[in-house]
């Protein structure tokens, strides 16, 4: 096995049929070690149909996502990825909450070099909440993009 495939190894649900969990504290973020580690740059991971429930009536909310960082020694695996963000399906929590503990959930997994995530939640009760968490300042040695999600507008 090459040095490449073996930083792959550990893996459990890349490959093989895994299900939705059904909870986000019951799934099971996976990493690889980074093979670029010796270089600053960002990943984008962007999830524009994430949903959760309200806490207080069961509705479902709409949010879309921007997950930016700059990976360290760790690259997160994005099946499981996928399967964290969709085990908030059926999760009543806040936006905000929602928003945050991902962010935080990534970044105790990675230790990346700086994360940040924009949850940009559809209107609820008419009003749009966008929710914006990041570790520290931008690095200024890596090019960043603007998330690219434009405000919410309604008709007018």
């Amino acid at each position: 096995m090459s040095e490449k495939q073996d930083i792959y190894k550990d893996l459990k649900q890349l490959g093989s049929a895994a299900p939705l969990p059904a909870d986000p504290d019951q799934a099971i973020l996976e990493r690889v070690a980074n093979p670029q580690a010796d270089t600053a740059y960002n990943v984008r991971f962007t999830a524009p149909e994430f949903t959760s429930l309200c806490p207080m009536t069961g509705q479902p909310d709409f949010a879309h996502l921007v997950i930016d960082y700059v990976p360290g020694r760790w690259l997160v695996e994005s099946k499981s990825l996928k399967l964290y963000l969709g085990a908030f399906r059926n999760h009543g929590a806040f936006h905000e909450d929602c928003t945050v503990s991902i962010g935080r959930r990534i970044v105790e997994l990675l230790e990346p070099q700086w994360l940040r995530i924009g949850g940009y939640w559809y209107p609820r009760g008419g009003i749009p909440i966008d929710v914006f968490w990041q570790t520290g300042a931008m690095p200024g040695d890596v090019w960043i993009p603007d998330q690219g999600v434009p405000p919410y507008r309604g008709r007018g």
